[in-house]
């Protein structure tokens, strides 16, 4: 009997402790769809059938709505996961916006998506997803919106979910749609001088998602990053992002080093496309396997049984991680 109740409790030991597969895709966010070798197989690979891909941002500009970085298809893409469209709309774009300009928007929209889904020969399933960092004061109006582009449309229409939007989900509401993608990163803004790291501060994340397992939406995919950047930073402790530095780009005859992500540039110079002069700092963020672990097992504890959509296919990004 003894023996028994021993190895019941290894079992239900190694039941809790057995690492749950969450299927996975990812983000294409690059305005013209081409796919390397090494990204082609990565996708391949990923155990969800479908592709999130960026086809446009709108802005508003002198009062008019505008489509910004519409994307191109290379001759040479091929892949047999369904596009899923997405959208960027910038917040000022619905700032003191009217009932007509939100009809306007959301067909507009509509048309353009499809305009490329035909000229591109895509092949799509029924979901569009639009991404806002919306507020408190655009909500009412985003969330008309997102219900007449679903008239419009006809589509199942989902849309992304901020860190703040869940804490402050009082202010910010809740989104008229029956899926939600948490995107769990950019946790503080890369061009303000900080420790944290602005991609992924896990104590930032944790805080604000401390009470993630009461959100009315219950269908909930998870945004994570992969991507990486270095951070220059002048003599007037203005900043800006070089896309895709790691810690190695420092590895630099003209660089010292001042700690193992960061350090200053000794010599005047092109490095990295960029022309930076001596005493200039680069400081590299990036996402270790381990960090986004954490994140995962955290959420486990918050969401039942989430699929993973990682930011962004990009050889320069999905080269060496295991998925």
């Amino acid at each position: 009997m003894k023996l028994l109740k021993i190895l019941g409790v290894l079992l239900f030991i190694t039941s809790c402790s057995k690492k749950e597969d969450h299927p996975y895709t990812f983000y294409y966010w690059k305005t013209n769809l081409k796919l390397t070798r090494e990204e082609k197989k990565t996708l391949d690979q990923a155990s969800v059938p479908y592709l999130y891909t960026r086809f446009f941002d709108v802005d508003k500009a002198d009062d008019k709505f505008q489509p910004v970085a519409v994307i191109t298809r290379d001759k040479s893409f091929e892949t047999s996961k369904q596009i899923i469209p997405t959208v960027f709309i910038t917040n000022q774009t619905l700032l003191n916006i009217n009932p007509e300009e939100i009809k306007f928007l959301a067909k507009s929209i509509h048309h353009l998506l499809q305009k490329k889904i035909n000229e591109y020969h895509f092949k799509t399933n029924n979901e569009i997803q639009i991404d806002c960092d919306w507020t408190a004061g655009t909500r009412d109006d985003y969330f008309k919106f997102l219900k007449e582009l679903k008239r419009v449309s006809g589509k199942n229409i989902t849309c992304t979910l901020r860190l703040h939007q869940v804490k402050d989900k009082k202010q910010t509401g809740i989104p008229p749609v029956e899926k939600v993608y948490l995107m769990c990163y950019s946790t503080s803004s890369p061009l303000e001088k900080s420790d944290k790291n602005s991609i992924l501060d896990i104590s930032v994340l944790k805080n604000y998602l401390s009470k993630m397992e009461d959100y009315p939406v219950k269908n909930i995919a998870v945004a994570l990053p992969i991507y990486s950047w270095g951070i220059v930073t002048n003599h007037l402790e203005k900043h800006k992002l070089i896309n895709a530095l790691s810690e190695k780009d420092l590895d630099n005859p003209n660089f010292k080093k001042i700690s193992k992500n960061e350090a200053e540039i000794m010599k005047d110079g092109f490095y990295f496309g960029n022309y930076l002069n001596k005493g200039f700092t680069i400081k590299t963020e990036e996402i270790s396997e381990e960090q986004l672990e954490e994140v995962t097992h955290f959420l486990e504890k918050k969401i039942p049984h989430f699929n993973i959509i990682y930011y962004q296919l990009d050889s320069k990004f999905v080269s060496g991680r295991k998925f």
